[in-house]
């Protein structure tokens, strides 16, 4: 599928998401990246086999204190 040089991460390679874009749609939340992964805005991928990868963004459970 991809045409790049050198190829793109294959959609099974943990880098996929190095693949370059084909589509983005950010109003809709997605992307088409040239490996036929549709990344999701939440970080959530779904891969040309129908594999579904759970969003993977940090929680943000870094807190920040002060002292008193």
């Amino acid at each position: 599928m991809c045409q790049h040089q050198p190829p793109c991460p294959s959609a099974d390679s943990a880098d996929r998401e190095a693949a370059h874009l084909v589509a983005h749609h950010p109003e809709q939340g997605w992307s088409l990246l040239c490996n036929g992964v549709l990344l999701f805005e939440d970080t959530g991928e779904l891969l040309p086999n129908g594999k579904v990868i759970a969003p993977h963004r940090p929680l943000g459970t870094h807190r920040v204190t002060t002292a008193a």
